[in-house]
């Protein structure tokens, strides 16, 4: 599967938020997010676990009793079932893997 660029297609989980399916295989699948100050993605757990990595902008995750605040070029990896959360203090776009594939992603 490949995947050219292209603005049209994103999803609109949570106010301020942009989602898309960049593509994906039968293990991983590998998204996009848009994300504008002051947006917030709520506390959630899901049983896939999440890498990511911090393309432009500024969030503060809270994962589990952990907080981290990702700029520019920084990475993570959330594991399955771990309470998360996301609050955005620049506009940010980020880009992240999920394993197993999130099927209410596709």
């Amino acid at each position: 599967m490949f995947y050219k660029k292209d603005e049209s297609g994103y999803k609109v989980p949570a106010k301020g938020v942009q989602l898309k399916t960049l593509v994906h295989g039968d293990k991983t699948l590998l998204c996009e997010f848009k994300l504008k100050q002051g947006s917030q993605v709520p506390e959630h757990s899901h049983p896939h676990e999440q890498t990511g990595y911090m393309v432009s902008g500024r969030l503060k995750f809270i994962a589990g009793d952990e907080t981290f605040e990702a700029l520019p070029g920084d990475s993570w990896c959330i594991p399955g079932d771990v309470l998360h959360a996301a609050e955005t203090l620049e506009d940010s776009v980020i880009v992240e893997v999920f394993s197993p594939v999130r099927e209410d992603y596709l």
